[in-house]
């Protein structure tokens, strides 16, 4: 049974009668491009087969009344909240999110009120966007009760509903993100990965079929959970914007790679590192984008380690567990391995043949064996369909 079929189940059982809709939206790998969006930059995602499914009904007396369902089968309901009284901090924990989104919609003039149950299986604090898969579905769920419906002429585009999301978790849950998770999750499509340009908007699905060349993208929960509200994340994008006010620049984007000595020479010791990572980072991007225009799969895999070399040394958001995860994945035949996601937590990805698959989780169960280390979750992602409407 799928996220929506389980969703309009839940439904029909907490409510007595059928939902108007359900709508689901997608958690997320990065391939690479990490930090980077908030710094105007480049980014390459691919959408997970794992969803978020929201069912919901309208009501009438402007509500906004949220269920969850986990996989104890057990409905977690958030308070009752009418739209009207939304505002940053007077909704928390889970229901925060939700409910920010109507907040953020209600801004754009859509102020109705909606029952809505939840289920889904993205890994959650994994670093695989559980979050923003479901406020981008709780987002579509809300307009789809509008009669809206995305990119058709005269509704929202994907873009705008993208920044809408990202108002709410940066203004009303409090967590400083980008626009990287928000965008995925609404625009990614199967069997390709999205070069985004952040600042333009500009996108292009590129070709991204692994399996055809022989080869897989592992991911590795962890287990090591993960917060994107943490004081540490917020401070990294401080220091990226301060960093750009000192150079001049509207943001890191705008230092070119020729130029980095030059820039890390104007500024204090603590932001040079911050700096050579997003600008470093960015050209991987590029590089990796060109590899696959080319049809070289394999070849964006020194950009996926050279990546975790940056985060680790230069940003410093990894951990243990993710360090160990890449380099047991390397050292057993990966062609590339890297973090993904904000960091302190969270999820690896290693890229490797087909043929080395066992090989390399072994590696990884047996790395974290020897340290004493929580058993990590690992699966193979294929890219696939972005956010939509399901029944």
């Amino acid at each position: 049974m799928t996220s929506a079929d389980r969703a309009a189940s839940q439904f029909r059982r907490l409510h007595g009668r059928a939902p108007d809709g359900v709508w689901s939206a997608p958690g997320r790998v990065n391939l690479i491009g990490e930090h980077t969006d908030y710094n105007d930059g480049y980014v390459l995602p691919f959408a997970l087969p794992f969803r978020v499914a929201v069912a919901a009904s309208a009501r009438a007396d402007g509500v906004l009344a949220a269920t969850t369902i986990g996989d104890d089968a057990i409905p977690q309901r958030a308070a009752p909240v009418p739209v009207a009284d939304l505002a940053p901090g007077s909704v928390t924990g889970w229901a925060a999110f939700p409910a920010g989104v109507a907040w953020a919609l209600r801004g754009q003039g859509f102020t109705g009120g909606a029952d809505l149950v939840v289920v889904g299986d993205v890994p959650a604090g994994a670093g695989l966007s559980s979050s923003h898969a479901l406020q981008c579905a709780v987002a579509l769920a809300l307009l789809g009760l509008a009669g809206v419906t995305p990119d058709e002429d005269g509704s929202p585009t994907l873009a705008e509903i993208a920044r809408w999301v990202q108002r709410s978790e940066n203004d009303f849950v409090g967590a400083p993100t980008g626009l990287l998770d928000q965008t995925a999750s609404l625009c990614c499509v199967e069997s390709h990965a999205l070069f985004l340009d952040v600042r333009s908007g500009a996108r292009e699905q590129v070709p991204f079929d692994a399996a055809a060349a022989g080869l897989e993208v592992i991911v590795v929960d962890t287990r090591a959970r993960h917060s994107l509200a943490t004081s540490a994340y917020g401070d990294r994008r401080r220091g990226c914007e301060r960093a750009a006010r000192l150079l001049g620049v509207p943001a890191l984007r705008d230092v070119p790679l020729d130029g980095l000595a030059e820039a890390s020479a104007a500024l204090p010791e603590d932001l040079r590192p911050l700096v050579r990572h997003v600008v470093s980072e960015n050209d991987r991007v590029l590089r990796g984008v060109a590899a696959l225009r080319a049809g070289s799969i394999a070849g964006i895999g020194a950009h996926l380690s050279a990546s975790h070399a940056s985060l680790r040394e230069d940003y410093r958001v990894s951990c243990l567990e993710l360090d160990v995860a890449v380099d047991a994945a390397v050292g057993a035949g990966a062609l590339g391995a890297r973090m993904t996601g904000g960091g302190f937590g969270g999820s690896a990805i290693a890229l490797a043949p087909t043929g080395r698959r066992d090989d390399v989780r072994a590696a990884v169960l047996a790395a974290y064996a020897e340290r004493s280390l929580t058993a990590p979750r690992l699966f193979t992602a294929a890219p696939s369909a972005g956010a939509g409407r399901d029944l």
